[in-house]
């Protein structure tokens, strides 16, 4: 069941992020995908899910990245509103500060996984959603050739939204190809 944005409003309010802070940070709202396609599993084995066109440009992308030996893995792709806040909560009850939360995750409603649209990349060798992403051959590869399949590194440094730096996030954009 999608959640008004009135819901959504009243989810992060309970989860003490003030709506205040994300309209200073210019957090864009994300509607969760009406349509999702299979996109393989993640490097936990769990099936994950895309967009359609998301979903055929990562497996294209994969694949060419593959013949030139750069090995794309898949850590997340679309999470629900519910599935977003159920990680900011668990973050919160390991006791990390609600800023430190919210300079690495998006608020329910605010984050590009729930477009379908959104994929967490990582790589063998190399523990994934960490910065050492960045020395990798994959993200020196997507870097050269993401935008040929319409994926932008949505959080490089010093973005504007005030996230850490992303290098494994990255999210399919066929308006801006």
């Amino acid at each position: 069941m999608t959640l008004s944005r009135t819901q959504i409003d009243i989810l992060v309010e309970r989860l003490g992020i003030d709506l205040e802070t994300i309209a200073a940070r210019g957090l864009p709202f994300h509607t969760e995908a009406e349509e999702l396609v299979g996109a393989g599993q993640d490097i936990l084995n769990r099936d994950q899910r895309l967009a359609p066109i998301a979903a055929s440009a990562w497996k294209s992308m994969r694949e060419s990245a593959g013949a030139d030996s750069a090995q794309l893995l898949l850590v997340s792709g679309y999470r629900s509103f519910a599935e977003q806040a159920a990680i900011v909560e668990r973050k919160l009850e390991r006791g990390l500060a609600l800023d430190a939360v919210l300079a690495g995750i998006a608020p329910p409603g605010y984050s590009e996984h729930h477009s379908g649209r959104a994929v967490d990349i990582a790589t063998p060798g190399t523990p994934p959603l960490t910065e050492s992403f960045e020395n990798t051959p994959a993200y020196a590869w997507l870097c050269a050739n993401a935008a040929r399949f319409a994926f932008t590194l949505s959080f490089p440094r010093d973005n504007p939204y005030g996230y850490c730096f992303e290098p494994w996030h990255w999210c399919h954009r066929p308006d801006a190809a």
